[in-house]
């Protein structure tokens, strides 16, 4: 027992204090030599080409964080029926006159002017229609109804008659919207879009206004692909037409567009290289086949006294381009760098003979035909130990030949022992 607690601890000193190292084998064989190149340089060619120039694979990236302010400048002028020759400036057709990352041009309208709260027919329809006072239940309302029912059925017409309503009358009339729109010179609004973005894992910041713009600059400059790309005042007109849209059309019922602006950015580059770039489109669903609801439209009123302190209204149903401005961006840095040094071997020739044996085409061959007998030889000894196990004569039949087989049978095994400890 105590021997063998003996061998044990030296076994575990022996294994603890042991150094091990692979011995490479060098094939001399231009078969081998051309695939194992081959398959070198696909390796290669896949780290290099798409994990480091194609995905980045070496560089860390952050996610933005952005925020968006505009300013539009602009004026329309109209002549209607209903308001007269006026002039629209940014006060009256930017509604609201802030939103977040987005904003809102009015284009068009329908106006029912000088309505008060009082009595007057609702509007013809399918729940409105009367005979008599019997059909108008008093203080009934829902959502489709302009007003409250008084219980008395009015002429609307001649020939119609509809509930009379407790509301703000005249009740306003389910026209079209005029077509050409009315404020069809918004098209040449511009817009001002500042944003700033920032990324807080390198702490980099940036904003599209560049550092070579200046105020004169700004003054005189719009937005072009082609002379002015950093330009950040963008005409309306052109937003919508690099959409594929055209505004005239677009701005009877109103629609949405949407700007993106796009910061990819890779730090490992001067930082004049980060630039925002700009793409614009439709977002509202324009389908020729189901135009049911189209466009982009709301009420809104303006309110005022008359001289004998009466209230009056005008309501408006504003139809116009809502603008949302989307930011998508990423930022890549180098993760870290790889250092590299060279250092001369000393006794390398000494290291290559240890290190490396060579097995040139013919070598190969006998080495895997040898290894092919050896192992059917061992499982054949492994299958029949019978045969050796006992010494006399014992005969077996190995296709169609008999041969003495057990007087040879242990030294055999001992020489396939020997050469597979060799090997």
């Amino acid at each position: 027992m105590a021997a063998s607690d003996k061998n044990c601890c030296v076994s575990l000193t022996r294994c603890f204090f042991d150094y091990s190292t692979p011995k490479t084998l060098v094939i001399r064989s231009k078969t081998v030599g051309a695939i194992n190149r081959l398959c070198q340089a696909l390796v290669i060619a896949y780290i290099i080409g798409y994990v480091c120039v194609w995905k980045k694979g070496y560089q860390d990236t952050d996610t933005v964080i952005s925020s968006v302010t505009t300013k539009v400048k602009g004026i329309a002028l109209t002549n209607t029926s209903d308001l007269g020759t006026r002039i629209w400036d940014v006060a009256d057709y930017i509604i609201p006159p802030q939103e977040e990352n987005s904003f809102f041009v009015l284009t068009n309208l329908n106006i029912t002017p000088n309505q008060t709260q009082s009595h007057c027919p609702e509007n013809p329809g399918p729940e409105s229609s009367c005979s008599s006072d019997q059909d108008c239940k008093k203080g009934f309302r829902n959502g489709r109804l302009s007003g409250v029912r008084t219980g008395r059925c009015v002429h609307f017409s001649e020939r119609i008659k509809t509930c009379e309503v407790l509301a703000w009358c005249p009740l306003e009339k389910y026209d079209e919207p005029p077509d050409p729109p009315m404020l069809a010179e918004a098209e040449n609004f511009t817009v001002l879009i500042k944003n700033s973005v920032r990324y807080p894992k390198f702490n980099f910041s940036r904003r599209n206004i560049l550092p070579h713009i200046n105020s004169t600059y700004l003054t005189k400059c719009v937005f072009s692909r082609d002379t002015d790309p950093d330009c950040p005042i963008f005409s309306l007109r052109d937003i919508v037409a690099e959409a594929g849209e055209d505004f005239q059309a677009m701005a009877v019922h109103g629609g949405v567009m949407g700007v993106q602006i796009r910061w990819d950015c890779d730090l490992d580059m001067p930082a004049n290289w980060c630039v925002p770039r700009y793409t614009f489109r439709r977002l509202d669903n324009k389908d020729p086949e189901n135009n049911v609801a189209p466009g982009y439209n709301f009420r809104f009123a303006k309110y005022y006294k008359s001289s004998n302190g009466e209230e009056i209204r005008t309501l408006i149903k504003g139809y116009g381009i809502r603008f949302d401005i989307m930011v998508f961006g990423k930022v890549s840095l180098s993760s870290g760098s790889v250092h590299t040094k060279l250092a001369k071997l000393e006794k390398r020739h000494l290291y290559r003979e240890r290190k490396y044996s060579y097995v040139d085409d013919f070598q190969l061959v006998s080495f895997f035909s040898f290894q092919f007998f050896f192992k059917h030889m061992l499982l054949l000894y492994t299958i029949c130990p019978k045969f050796c196990s006992h010494p006399s004569n014992v005969s077996f039949e190995i296709r169609g030949f008999k041969q003495e087989y057990s007087k040879y049978c242990h030294i055999f095994y001992l020489h396939l022992q020997l050469n597979y400890l060799l090997l």
